[in-house]
């Protein structure tokens, strides 16, 4: 059976130049389409990808990346909309790419959903109280 998770993948400072990603395509037979990423070399390393495959094949993949260091979250773990802060303006709406956010009727209140959500930032930027945070 095929999966598709999205995860928040946090590589140490040693594995910047190694070609871990690659080898989730080569070993495991995955498929990933990378969402945001932010690799330096010497220092330390954080991509958002979509991860696609087989269920075992992931599995194997996933073991593959946490016995060589790399810190794995799953993405919903890392977006959060502070619900205190937020005043339904309707910001988000407009700027979001994937739809993650909806106007609901009659109630005119913003919801959010974190499972469209790629983390680009975008809303973050557009939101006037600051009630979008970006946990990475």
């Amino acid at each position: 059976m095929a999966i598709s998770r999205r995860i928040v993948l946090h590589f140490p400072r040693r594995l910047v130049d190694r070609p871990i990603v690659y080898r989730l395509i080569k070993d495991y037979n995955l498929e990933f389409n990378i969402l945001k990423a932010a690799v330096t070399p010497d220092e330390e390393g954080l991509m958002v990808l979509e991860l696609s495959g087989k269920q075992q094949e992931y599995d194997k993949g996933i073991r593959y990346l946490t016995t060589n260091g790399v810190k794995i979250q799953a993405l919903s773990q890392d977006v959060i909309r502070n619900d205190d802060r937020c005043t339904h303006c309707g910001a988000c709406i407009t700027i979001c790419p994937t739809g993650a956010f909806e106007l609901e009727s009659p109630t005119r209140q913003v919801r959010f959903y974190n499972e469209k959500c790629v983390a680009c930032g975008l809303c973050i930027k557009a939101c006037p109280p600051r009630a979008m945070e970006l946990h990475f």
